[in-house]
């Protein structure tokens, strides 16, 4: 499949997506556990995001192709959890997530996750045991 979205195009996506995950409990007139769910996806993104190596993160710590992994859970989580959180019956709060998983997996195939490498530092992060401070 052809990439069509550069690591840039997908990182305004995010943003936008954080926005709108902000926004749609009270842009869409539904609440309780939907609207805690949009809310915890909307920090998590934004996380995800600032964290990214990609052109708009600010601390390029997780590799772009992990940052794909987490939005197929994310994809994965917000198809089913009108059903796993018991709000299906509530057409607002279904319709949306399941529009945004549906969304975020097309962003999710769409983009091409390996022209983010040359934002990955130099030296990344190795966990090992001295990096904790245990000794061997």
């Amino acid at each position: 499949m052809h990439h069509l979205l550069s690591p840039k195009v997908h990182g305004i996506i995010d943003y936008l997506a954080v926005a709108m995950l902000a926004v749609a409990p009270a842009l869409f007139g539904f609440a309780g556990i939907a609207a805690y769910l949009c809310y915890a996806s909307a920090v998590g993104l934004l996380g995800l995001s600032l964290l990214t190596a990609y052109p708009l993160g600010i601390a390029h710590v997780i590799p772009f192709t992990i940052h794909g992994g987490i939005e197929v859970g994310m994809t994965l989580a917000l198809v089913a959890a009108p059903w796993l959180f018991g709000f299906s019956d509530v057409p607002a709060a279904r319709n949306f997530f399941l529009i945004s998983g549906v969304a975020l997996g097309a962003v999710y195939l769409a983009t091409n996750y390996k022209a983010a490498d040359s934002y990955r530092k130099e030296r990344p992060i190795a966990v090992t045991r001295e990096s904790y401070g245990w000794r061997t």
